[in-house]
């Protein structure tokens, strides 16, 4: 079985529009395999209607490698690097000579975003 979360990164909608339209909370491969090879009008429409914009994106820790899907929020910063919120400072790749690092946290359910930039 198959979330309706997991169906929605798989068909790339939101989360909402799959419950809107009746993915149920559990589905199964099969299921989903349909709606793909024969996609309903509601489906044909949103993806004709996509901006280039991503539905989701993976956010991947640099240590560790945990990864997720999530929501791109409009918010979040064009960062160098992610890391999860629990990594010490020392286990991050190392600061380019000149250049000054700032951080956003709260990217996803447990990253820090952080932007390298050199000052002009």
């Amino acid at each position: 079985m198959i979330s309706r979360r997991d169906a929605a990164i798989q068909l790339d909608i939101p989360l909402e529009m799959a419950a809107k339209h009746g993915i149920p909370k559990q589905v199964t491969a099969e299921e989903l395999s349909a709606l793909e090879a024969e996609p309903p009008a509601w489906l044909v429409q949103s993806r004709s209607n996509r901006t280039g914009k991503p539905v989701w994106v993976e956010l991947r820790c640099v240590v560790c490698r945990f990864a997720e899907m999530e929501r791109p929020k409009k918010w979040w910063p064009s960062w160098t690097f992610l890391a999860c919120d629990d990594h010490d400072a020392d286990e991050l790749p190392s600061l380019p000579e000149g250049a000054r690092r700032d951080s956003t946290y709260g990217v996803g359910s447990r990253f820090v975003a952080y932007v390298d930039a050199i000052p002009a």
